[in-house]
């Protein structure tokens, strides 16, 4: 691994996401682009193209020369490519969730932990809460609620819609509360031919506060909002207008406004490039992830968790 010249960066997939973490890396001071890696050739050779790197048709042959790689293929292939690329002594940057089954998660977070590679995953929602000054208040919520909500999208229809965006919430929800959950109840509805299109959740932590989580690919509208209850006011995020409305009397450090106050603007960041940023140092000095494959893991066992509650219909207790 070279420490002081370019990194070498490589993505695994040209689809939307392939694409923006593609851009990412041909604009990061100290890293170069080398190429980009998709079955459908032409997709590829398209984003390659566009960014003077190189395309391939097989990730295998872009291996060798590169350092870093974005892995942003449908989930059910991220244990198959990241054990790969671990194996082949390369940082990897996983595209949410870590992978679809936990025993594939814990493959990837036990090659990484060997090799002493860095093994990152695209929670990046968690950076602009992180930002917003959410994870450092004295106060523990006493409930958090929070809607994903959209019209039927193709994209990520191989797996469940609490893998595709629940994901983030309860990332979230993970972080803002280390309890575990002990209790939770869900039910889902599914297009003609999919599955887990829409799903709603109730959970129970330990120390007693409650989530109420709601994904949906199957809304006539969209809708995109979290609202934290405290013992001593609620913090509610439209994050579709980028408007916030604070009652708690703690002013938020992104905004170094005053307590109290209300229909303040949510910060306008970069999530993404932060995410590929933060990765990229991590890469280099060989440091500790920003987002710990044990998080990832930690998120994707509760989001299975609810989707056999959903599908049995009744509650299920998790930790």
């Amino acid at each position: 691994m070279r420490t002081q010249a370019n990194l070498r960066a490589g993505v695994i997939g040209a689809g939307a996401f392939g694409r923006y973490h593609a851009q990412k890396y041909a604009t990061l001071p100290g890293v170069e682009l080398i190429g980009v890696a998709d079955a459908n050739i032409e997709r590829a050779r398209e984003l390659a193209g566009s960014l003077g790197a190189t395309v391939f048709a097989d990730y295998r042959h872009m291996l060798p020369h590169v350092d870093v790689v974005t892995v942003a293929t449908p989930a059910a292939s991220h244990g198959e490519l990241g054990a790969a690329c671990l194996s082949a002594g390369k940082h990897v940057f996983m595209e949410k969730p870590l992978t679809a089954k936990l025993d594939e998660a814990d493959r990837l977070i036990a090659l990484a932990a060997a090799s002493g590679l860095v093994l990152h995953t695209g929670h990046q929602e968690r950076f602009v809460m992180r930002h917003m000054g959410l994870f450092e208040s004295p106060v523990m919520p006493l409930s958090i609620e929070s809607h994903r909500a959209g019209p039927f999208n193709p994209r990520n229809t191989d797996v469940s819609v609490v893998l595709d965006l629940m994901i983030h919430d309860l990332d979230l929800m993970h972080q803002l509360n280390g309890a575990a959950v002990t209790k939770l109840r869900a039910k889902e509805r599914s297009l003609p031919h999919s599955r887990s299109d829409e799903v709603a959740v109730d959970l129970e932590l330990a120390d007693g506060m409650n989530v109420r989580l709601f994904a949906s690919r199957m809304a006539e509208t969209r809708k995109r909002f979290t609202r934290i209850v405290y013992p001593d006011g609620e913090i509610y995020i439209d994050f579709l207008t980028r408007e916030m409305t604070n009652t708690t009397p703690r002013a938020l450090k992104a905004f170094g406004s005053a307590s109290g106050a209300t229909d303040m603007p949510c910060p306008s960041t970069d999530p993404l490039g932060h995410g590929v940023a933060q990765f990229v140092r991590a890469a280099r000095t060989r440091a500790e992830p920003a987002i710990k494959p044990q998080e990832a893991r930690r998120a994707l066992a509760t989001a299975l968790s609810i989707l056999d509650a959903a599908k049995e219909k009744t509650p299920a207790y998790v930790d």
